[in-house]
């Protein structure tokens, strides 16, 4: 034992000599009197952070508990994607997106590799094999292992001395796959040290730099919880951004006679059994359902801000809307106004044309050349591909004509273009001629979204599915 007690001095004095000129503090972990790295609590939570997400590819896969080896083709209602990195799980949701009036459909082409999320491949040879490995997964919004909301910086460096085998090693750790099989590998006799600081991220994008262990345990431990893991099968949950408990209010109670367009439940498809109702939602918080010579008195309320919208719907004698739902999107082109909602894979969307209100709930007259032409306008947001290029048109006003004509001014030059709403204002076309970056925007736009202060469009590329999107905002 002494003897063995000299060689570890003589190694640690080496190590903390080659180290000696660099700023890392290099923590032992643990203390003599404390149970080892391999049996602790931090190792548990460092674990579960480097565990593999495999909700990250819910679009594709529908499994929170693997990922789909990149790359992959796969099809999206008859479209064929090669989905090379991560960035293309968005073509396949505006793919999704273009229609809320169809069934999506994604289908596999096999074979594949999927990666457990103990990084574990395993080569799936066709869709039974597939769904045999995809049963075994939590569903949606399921507690897991995996922790979520924290990001560790990499490299780490770490050391090992095992006290049986008198062997030492010296480690950069360069990801989660390694930081797991690390914590994984570790014997209950084997003595670490950590270097610190180390780095982390948490889930509101907060980058914090932490000391020593007991630190770096409290951190992840109060983080683990901390926010919406996105377990779901809806990619990125990111379609009511910008979405306000005020929006969905004006909207509602602005717009009368709204109609069920999308009722599900259960599996069961329950919208032909109200196409003769009428939903009126009042400002108290009221609301009449009226269909079939019968009328219902109910109640409504919204809470939350942008995709964790809750809206609640109670109408004693019409079970069928009673819930807590989630405001999936607001869906506003010219006077045809959306609401959808969700509940895993439960939907209710209402729509209205707000005929009776000449507005579409937020003041304006419902089309999109009455808003454009109402003030300057600046690009809230433009990006290419997921490439954010929103910078290039810093300074740009837009002054959209009621003839027709655009003006862009950057505050020195002036480029003249044009637009044009088409197909009932589900469609925007620009053209501002050969001028970069104005003529990034020379295309047939989608509509997604119009109100009084923002246009939101989106470009689906028909060569390589790549999407624009393109958000302008009242000046």
């Amino acid at each position: 034992m002494q003897k063995s007690f000299k060689i570890l001095t003589f190694l640690l004095s080496i190590v903390l000599l080659n180290l000696s000129c660099r700023q890392e503090e290099f923590e032992y972990f643990p203390p003599i009197d404390e149970p080892n790295l391999a049996n602790s609590m931090v190792a548990d939570l460092l674990e579960r952070t480097a565990l593999n997400d495999g909700s990250i590819d819910n679009i594709i896969d529908r499994s929170n508990c693997f990922t789909v080896k990149l790359p992959v083709v796969v099809t999206a209602n008859g479209t064929d994607i090669l989905v090379d990195t991560e960035d293309d799980y968005a073509n396949i949701e505006a793919i999704f997106d273009a229609s809320d009036n169809d069934t999506d459909v994604l289908e596999i082409q096999f074979p594949i590799t999927i990666i457990l999320s103990d990084f574990t491949e395993v080569a799936i040879a066709d869709q039974a094999e597939f769904d045999s490995f995809s049963s075994g997964c939590n569903g949606e919004n399921v507690p897991d292992d995996d922790i979520e909301c924290l990001d560790i910086q990499y490299p780490i460096t770490a050391s090992i001395f095992n006290q049986t085998t008198e062997v030492f090693d010296n480690l950069s750790i360069t990801s989660d796959a390694q930081l797991y099989n690390f914590i994984d590998d570790l014997e209950n006799d084997d003595v670490v040290n950590i270097a610190f600081p180390i780095n982390v991220v948490l889930a509101d994008g907060t980058e914090t730099s932490i000391g020593n262990l007991i630190a770096l345990e409290q951190v992840i431990d109060e983080a683990k919880d901390s926010c919406d893991e996105d377990d779901d099968y809806d990619f990125n949950d990111d379609d009511c951004d910008n979405c306000t408990t005020n929006q969905l209010g004006d909207l509602l109670t602005g717009c009368s006679n709204w109609m069920v367009d999308k009722l599900e439940r259960n599996d069961q498809d329950l919208e032909d059994n109200y196409t003769a109702y009428q939903f009126n939602f009042l400002t108290d918080g009221t609301l009449t359902a009226v269909g079939n010579n019968n009328s219902f008195s109910g109640t409504w309320e919204s809470t939350g801000a942008a995709n964790n919208i809750a809206f609640t719907i109670n109408i004693p004698n019409l079970t069928d809307f009673n819930a807590i739902w989630n405001l999936h999107e607001i869906e506003q082109v010219g006077g045809e106004n959306e609401v959808d909602f969700r509940i895993e894979d439960d939907r209710l969307r209402f729509e209205s044309n707000c005929t009776d209100d000449g507005d579409n709930g937020n003041g304006n007259n419902g089309t999109l050349a009455t808003i454009l032409t109402d003030g300057l306008w600046v690009v809230g947001s433009y990006t290419e591909d997921a490439d954010d290029q929103t910078s290039n048109y810093n300074g740009y006003t837009f002054n959209f004509n009621s003839d027709g004509t655009a003006v862009a001014d950057n505050g020195s030059t002036n480029t003249n273009g044009t637009w044009t709403p088409q197909n009932s204002d589900s469609e925007l076309v620009l053209n501002f001629g050969n001028t970069a970056p104005l003529d990034e925007f020379d295309d047939t736009w989608e509509v997604i979204s119009v109100t009084d202060t923002q246009v939101e469009l989106r470009d689906v590329s028909g060569g390589n599915g790549g999407t624009d999107t393109l958000i302008l905002n009242k000046q």
